[in-house]
């Protein structure tokens, strides 16, 4: 809706000013795509696993494992209107998109753990580039860590689980292929079968071998015991799959890039359409994200994943 008001100019003239409104709540809502069910309150459980350096000396492998159940909220607000993005290759594009606030806290003591404001980017397709649709998440990190990662959406009809990958968490020489998922961890600091003063101690009850070798296997382990115990029914499922290596990067403080340096991240979010017994539908963010930490030689998988319900 465009509106017109005049003003007096000296000398008697007649000025208009153009009052140019946004597009309404919802238009904007519509034009999301595959983040339209973003908005609004997540709150939820998780688990963290990261190799964090040792400087004491004292690890013979210069690293302390630290793990860490969680209590997670994300909170997303849609950009009231759209973004505009000049060309000057091709003709300009409207990006539609939401922001965000990530807090996580420790599940056990409720310490605080991470912050993270951002946003999440539904991007049409462009000529020039040549590129199919896609969209972007960015976030800041307080440690002194500023990301893009971008991709694609991938939507799956459920009949039953929804199918979750296998991860490794195997550190590797910087430079070399990851293990494959399944290959054996080196490293006594991932082994609960051998006392290690390396680990988090007393480890929070819930945290298993197999969730350390594969922390996926919670997503697995929830929602598998929500269709089968309780009931529920996964319908259809939204996978957000970002990544760095798409254009993407991390950009670092220089402490970081000394002493524990980010340089590639990858991340998926399911927005899951679950429908229980009695028919009342609900939504389920499951998320599984993996960073890697490059020090003393080595690449460390950085891995966290989360189930939230959407509450408001």
């Amino acid at each position: 809706m465009t509106n017109s008001t005049q003003t007096s100019q000296p000398g008697g003239h007649k000025s208009h000013t153009q009052l140019r409104g946004v597009q309404s709540h919802q238009t904007t809502a519509d034009r999301l795509g595959a983040l339209k069910n973003l908005p609004g309150f997540w709150e939820g459980t998780g688990f963290s696993l990261i190799a964090r350096p040792d400087f004491s000396g004292r690890s013979p492998n210069g690293f302390f494992l630290q793990l860490n159940l969680l209590r997670e909220s994300i909170e997303f607000t849609t950009i009231g209107s759209p973004v505009l993005n000049r060309g000057s290759a091709q003709e300009d594009i409207a990006i539609y998109g939401v922001t965000y606030l990530h807090r996580v806290t420790d599940g056990e003591t409720g310490g605080a753990l991470h912050v993270e404001p951002g946003m999440w980017l539904n991007i049409p397709a462009t000529t020039a580039p040549k590129a199919d649709a896609s969209i972007a998440r960015m976030g800041t990190i307080p440690h002194g860590n500023a990301f893009c990662t971008v991709g694609f959406v991938v939507h799956e009809e459920v009949n039953g689980l929804p199918q979750i990958p296998t991860s490794s968490t195997v550190p590797f020489a910087i430079g070399t292929p990851q293990p494959a998922p399944g290959t054996k961890n080196p490293y006594p600091e991932y082994d609960l079968s051998v006392p290690c003063e390396f680990r988090s101690n007393p480890l929070p009850a819930g945290i298993t071998q197999a969730i350390i070798d594969d922390p996926l296997q919670m997503l697995r382990d929830t929602i598998g015991q929500q269709v089968n115990v309780q009931g529920h029914v996964v319908t259809e499922v939204d996978l957000l799959i970002t990544a760095t290596a798409q254009n993407g990067g991390i950009a670092n403080i220089p402490f970081i890039s000394a002493n524990a340096d980010a340089l590639q991240m990858n991340s998926v979010f399911g927005i899951q359409t679950i429908v229980d017994s009695t028919g009342n539908e609900f939504l389920q963010m499951q998320y599984s994200q993996v960073a890697m930490l490059n020090f003393r030689g080595m690449s460390f998988p950085h891995v966290t994943v989360g189930t939230l319900i959407k509450a408001f």
